[in-house]
């Protein structure tokens, strides 16, 4: 392996780059929400919170809002656990799995998606994702639970999925460590994107405009943002921190594959991935 990739943490940034256009058909793309509109579910919110938060067990709407971390206050609440009510939340799962198999099936196309450099790719990857330690990990330890696909496609996105828990685990290790809530964590990821001003990023414009003013105080009074709202030269250090320590914390689930598998793993990825990309993942 080329040394500039041996470090942990430029492996767990890669890796992170190859695996998210993977996972994020079951958000974008039509298959997931028409499969869990199927099963009843009247939004893409809740069959988003009933499919997501299920392997969790039927826990109250304070531990979804706990493990999701970056939801307003309230949010979860409006979805758990009345989106498991009526709906098995297994069913729930199974949905969001066929969904978003048939999203990647689609994009992918034919060759692709039945290529042996996909089985290859699959059976790195869920190599990796089962491997880590789940100690901390809520959500990783919850997909951990289930049982991983037979057919290569939906094994992909189960293990690139389960992979993207396991950094979404660190990821609020390294915002709790830094002291961002999961709103502020969305004006830092604003910011960073060039947004501005960040009360309009997507993920919050909808708050309460009391809400995102408090906010914005808090960050000015931390010095993480200035009087008009961009970064200060802390606020982007920190930011930095929390990706830098997220990318660490990433890097564990890799450490199972030799570095001629992770050479392997990302020259299978790499053509996929590009295909996701060009698509949107959609």
């Amino acid at each position: 392996m080329d040394k500039a990739h041996t470090h942990p943490t430029t492996i767990a940034r890669r890796m992170f780059e190859l695996l998210e256009p993977i996972c994020l058909v079951t958000f974008m793309a039509d298959e997931c929400n028409e499969e869990l509109a199927a099963l009843g579910h009247r939004t893409y919110w809740d069959g988003y919170f009933a499919s997501r938060a299920a392997p969790l067990g039927l826990v109250p709407a304070q531990v979804v809002h706990a493990a999701f971390y970056n939801f307003a206050d309230g949010e979860a609440a409006r979805h758990i656990p009345s989106a498991w009510e009526t709906i098995p939340p297994a069913a729930s799962v199974a949905a969001r799995e066929r969904g978003s198999a048939a999203s990647l099936r689609r994009i992918l196309g034919d060759e692709l998606a039945g290529s042996p450099g996909l089985v290859r790719a699959a059976d790195l990857t869920t190599k990796a994702a089962i491997s880590a330690p789940t100690e901390g990990r809520v959500m990783y330890a919850g997909m951990r639970t289930l049982p991983v696909p037979s057919d290569p496609v939906a094994r992909l996105w189960h293990s690139a999925t389960m992979l993207r828990e396991h950094r979404g685990d660190g990821h609020i290790a390294a915002l709790v460590g830094a002291r961002i809530g999961g709103t502020e964590a969305h004006v830092l990821s604003a910011l960073e994107q060039g947004i501005h001003p960040p009360e309009s990023f997507g993920r919050i414009h909808h708050l309460p405009k009391k809400r995102l003013a408090a906010v914005m105080d808090g960050l000015r009074e931390r010095g993480l943002v200035d009087s008009e709202g961009w970064f200060t030269d802390a606020g982007r250090k920190t930011k930095q921190h929390i990706e830098t320590v997220t990318d660490e914390l990433a890097a564990s689930p890799y450490e199972a594959l030799s570095p001629a598998e992770l050479d392997e793993l990302i020259a299978e990825l790499e053509p996929l991935t590009a295909v996701l990309v060009a698509a949107g993942s959609q």
